[in-house]
């Protein structure tokens, strides 16, 4: 398939700049593959899908407050630096983007917050890619503290307005644990307590995996033949524990639940030749487009994508391409949000 196959009109209106209220009342479009319908509830109907035994599959990462504003030494000018990757812990040196890029050279010094944190360029990556070694002599408990005070929640540039504190919070799955995400795994979004507990009393089990998304999962696709695209590499991890819930689900003819194209992009990186999960610890930079034969589950849980994005290429993949460009007009119709702080999709 081409990369023209995956565009639509998006109205600009559709792109949720807030979150629903509560996270279970955003919209739910559910798709069932086998009979080709279209339904349309709310997100905490999920429920009524799911029997005894069956296991959802969630992105246990966590949002870290990514983006900082500092000042170029001399200069005075404003310079925001995105942190993407943490390379050495004992030495502070981080892979970031900064913008404006021109003007940050190797051996700039930029300065954060009251003087409270201090970069030096020590390297170009890509054309707004740097590596900074941050001068801090506290612990690295006491730098990461400070990071937190003076980063921000590192919403989408597609979201207009500025960062708000409500942000920190819902920019971010309750179950939130591991810290490395620059970006939130959206379907878990709307996720509540009580929703959580409901489906713990129906004895739905929910296990967890880990990949930390960077931002290449949003980088556009700039090439028509989607072979020739590559994908960043993310870290993840994926536990025995984890395995033997899945397999176990599997073998029984449960049903198995992706929440979220990054549980799925990480169940599909580590599958074993019997089409079994094993576990994992490493990076994957697994693109999945149509057509493609998932391994372990079906079911998946996912937010409204971007025309002519990896998240909209797999989800053709799974749900079938005429399906989806189905999905996408009813929901562009029906005036669903879209994105981050959108709806949700179900596909069974």
């Amino acid at each position: 398939m081409k990369l023209s196959h995956f565009n639509f009109e998006l109205p600009d209106e559709l792109l949720a700049e807030y979150p629903a209220e509560n996270r279970d009342e955003s919209r739910l479009m559910v798709l069932n593959r086998k009979e080709q319908t279209i339904e349309h509830k709310m997100f905490k109907d999920l429920i009524d899908y799911f029997d005894e035994d069956d296991v959802m599959i969630l992105n246990d990462t966590k949002v870290f407050p990514a983006r900082l504003f500092g000042n170029k030494e001399k200069t005075g000018a404003r310079i925001e630096v995105f942190l993407l990757r943490e390379l050495n812990a004992e030495q502070r040196l981080w892979d970031v983007l900064v913008d404006p890029a021109r003007k940050i050279r190797v051996g700039n010094k930029l300065f954060f917050g009251e003087d409270e944190l201090v970069a030096e360029v020590i390297d170009n990556t890509t054309s707004r890619g740097r590596t900074l070694r941050f001068l801090f002599d506290g612990s690295y408990e006491e730098f990461m503290d400070v990071i937190f005070q003076l980063g921000e929640t590192p919403l989408p540039k597609y979201i207009t307005r500025e960062v708000e504190a409500d942000d920190r919070e819902r920019f971010q799955t309750i179950y939130a644990k591991n810290l490395g995400a620059v970006a939130v795994p959206t379907a878990g979004l709307h996720f509540s307590k009580q929703l959580m507990k409901r489906l713990e009393i129906k004895g739905i089990d929910m296990t967890y995996l880990t990949l930390h998304i960077g931002l290449g999962t949003f980088r556009p696709v700039e090439v028509e033949d989607l072979t020739k695209h590559k994908m960043d590499s993310e870290e993840m991890i994926i536990t025995q524990e984890a395995c033997d819930i899945v397999n176990k689900a599997k073998a029984k003819k449960n049903k198995i639940c992706c929440v979220g194209t990054t549980s799925m992009r990480a169940m599909e990186s580590s599958v074993s030749s019997q089409r079994t999960l094993n576990p994992y610890v490493g990076w994957t930079n697994k693109f999945i487009y149509p057509p493609y034969d998932f391994s372990i589950a079906d079911a998946m849980i996912t937010n409204f994508h971007t025309p002519k994005s990896t998240l909209l290429m797999m989800i053709s993949a799974f749900c079938g391409h005429d399906l989806m460009k189905k999905a996408y007009l009813e929901a562009v119709e029906q005036k669903y949000r879209f994105y981050s702080y959108g709806d949700a999709m179900l596909i069974l």
